[in-house]
């Protein structure tokens, strides 16, 4: 063991510090609005407030849209107050909520999932008394709101599941239709929107939740992860997180989008666009909203479609982030929620592994979580085994021909050439490679990006939410004792107190092995459980292998000086 041992730590100890921090990017400006074709840029016209939400811009392609209201948008204002219904879709997964009035998606509750804060009862996938999904149309440069129109509903049955559709006159001439059927196993409901005589050009914006109530043990964590994430067809997955718009900052991100979704750290309402080939999200308009204590618990997302046909029709996805479920559906749906944020290009493909081999475990095996991550972190182990086992040979022989090489290089010190051959000579007669002291280093350099995957499955993966072990109620939160913490400390030490058996007394060394468990323990003490759960079980299972390592080097520490005496005595030679 030297000092690159060492080395490797301490990166691995500042990257995992730094790992919640890395990944807050700037806010960057303002995106302009985007042009007509006529190559004026125009205001965005701005609907009113729907009830209990923020105000959301509307779509820059219907830029020639302005704050005045029209006809259409007259006649749904004088609509006579009404009492607003509220009807049901349920299949065995979940029970979705919609309101006769301007009809609009309420809400679902998740009845497989318990809420963990402090109110009891089944998860509830809604934000106060904020819809999670309403609509407002663009005609002719008007904005028709429709949070004030009362609908008319219908029930029906159908092949694809059942179906509730809303009818609305909107004026004289002016119809709307909202259908949504849902699927019978799944969070998934197909909505079409149909409308008749509107002003052209039309459009439909389609609200996004401003937010979810959080139903978690750590709201703030919770919080943290409120996102909106798309896909662009041409590109892979993106976020933008609710504080990286500045209150009433507006964003842009440009389409036609896969999916575009509102998130929270285990469940999201998304709009899907029904095949990869082409798609009614057009837009996606992004607004800050004003922030409590710093952190930011609101934002305004929606996504426009153009009505030039007069319909659209996309795919709702209201329920937990569940990665198998997300992966059957296609469409890279399971990147709604990215991972590793500027490094998501190493991160997301191991992640994606990880998840697939833990899962995997976890139905073949049967067992909890907890000793599938034991088991887990041993098998990383054993296969790392005979590559860890080369490292540690390569520093023994290093650390033999160090001496030689120093010696070769002290006598030919003013010749570079006859230096550069002497200690290649050095190398070659000890069978050593002078290119070990790097690939000495790649087996610390391969678990790296299976820890840094194992941190954002532990921290966005719904799997993992609330599930026990031990002492622990949650393997996805901090261990509320900090056993694990210290544990995998104390493992660390006790790895490296083995590791400097036999080796020569190395001040630097010693001041190591104490710092790097202790920065690490702090680093790691907040994290999940179920991380340092893994990080302890890796110490644990490499210390056999640091005790026949060290074994081995008190061997071949008594015949040392005459290899090297031999060593030395052909170098000279030469």
């Amino acid at each position: 063991m030297d000092k690159r041992f060492f080395l490797a730590l301490l990166l691995t100890g500042a990257v995992v510090i730094a790992t919640p921090l890395i990944f807050r990017q700037p806010v960057p400006p303002p995106t302009a609005i985007a042009s007509l074709e006529g190559g004026d840029t125009l205001p965005v016209a701005t609907a009113p407030t729907p009830a209990g939400g923020d105000a959301a811009p509307a779509t820059a392609s219907a830029a020639a849209a302005t704050p005045t209201m029209g006809p259409a948008a007259n006649t749904a204002a004088s609509a006579p107050a009404v009492v607003a219904e509220t009807l049901t879709l349920a299949n065995d997964l979940a029970t979705y909520r919609f309101s006769t009035l301007g009809a609009r998606f309420l809400g679902a509750e998740l009845p497989r999932f318990d809420k963990l804060g402090e109110d009891n009862g089944t998860v509830q996938l809604e934000h106060g008394a904020e819809p999670m999904l309403a609509f407002r149309l663009i005609a002719g440069g008007d904005t028709i709101a429709l949070d004030r129109i009362a609908f008319r509903s219908m029930r029906e049955t159908s092949e694809a599941g059942e179906r509730l559709v809303f009818d609305a006159s909107l004026g004289a001439a002016s119809t709307l239709r909202i259908a949504y059927t849902l699927a019978p196993d799944n969070y998934l409901t197909q909505v079409t929107v149909t409308a008749s005589g509107l002003a052209q050009p039309a459009f439909l914006l389609s609200d996004l939740p401003t937010g979810f109530t959080s139903q978690e043990a750590d709201t703030q964590e919770d919080a943290r992860h409120l996102a909106y994430a798309f896909k662009p067809q041409s590109s892979g997955a993106e976020r933008v997180d609710f504080r990286k718009p500045d209150p009433g900052e507006r964003l842009l991100r440009s389409g036609p989008h896969t999916w575009v979704v509102a998130k929270s750290k285990y469940f999201l309402v998304g709009l899907l666009a029904p095949s990869t080939e082409g798609s009614p999200l057009a837009e996606l308009h992004v607004t800050g909203a004003v922030r409590v204590n710093k952190i930011a618990m609101r934002a305004t997302g929606t996504v426009v479609s153009p009505l030039a046909n007069g319909s659209v029709a996309y795919e709702l996805y209201a329920g937990p982030q569940e990665w198998e479920r997300m992966v059957a559906m296609g469409r890279d749906f399971e990147n709604a929620n990215p991972y590793g944020g500027w490094i998501s290009g190493v991160v997301q493909p191991f992640a994606t592994i990880v998840m697939r081999i833990l899962l995997w475990m976890k139905r073949t095996l049967n067992v909890e979580y907890g000793w599938i991550l034991v088991l887990f972190g041993v098998a990383i182990r054993l296969m790392m085994w005979p590559l860890n086992t080369r490292m540690m040979r390569s520093q023994m022989a290093m650390q033999r021909v160090a001496p030689l090489i120093q010696e070769a290089q002290n006598k030919h010190k003013g010749d570079p050439e006859r230096q550069r051959e002497a200690v290649m000579k050095v190398y070659a007669d000890a069978g050593v490679s002078p290119f070990s002291a790097f690939s000495g280093c790649l087996p610390m350099l391969i678990p790296m990006p299976i820890l840094f995957a194992l941190f954002f499955v532990f921290q966005n993966t719904i799997e993992f939410r609330g599930v026990p072990f031990l002492w622990l109620a949650d393997i996805s939160l901090k261990d509320p004792f900090y056993i694990l913490p210290l544990a995998m400390g104390l493992s660390m030490y006790a790895l490296s107190w083995v590791g400097m058996r036999n080796v020569p007394p190395n001040p630097q060394t010693k001041m190591m092995s104490y710092l790097m468990p202790v920065i690490l323990t702090v680093a790691l003490l907040n994290f999940a459980s179920g991380l340092n759960l893994y990080y302890t079980v890796q110490n644990l299972a490499a210390l056999p292998q640091q005790w026949l390592i060290a074994n081995e080097r008190a061997k071949n520490a008594a015949p040392q000086p005459v290899a090297a005496a031999k060593g030395g005595g052909r170098s000279r030679k030469s």
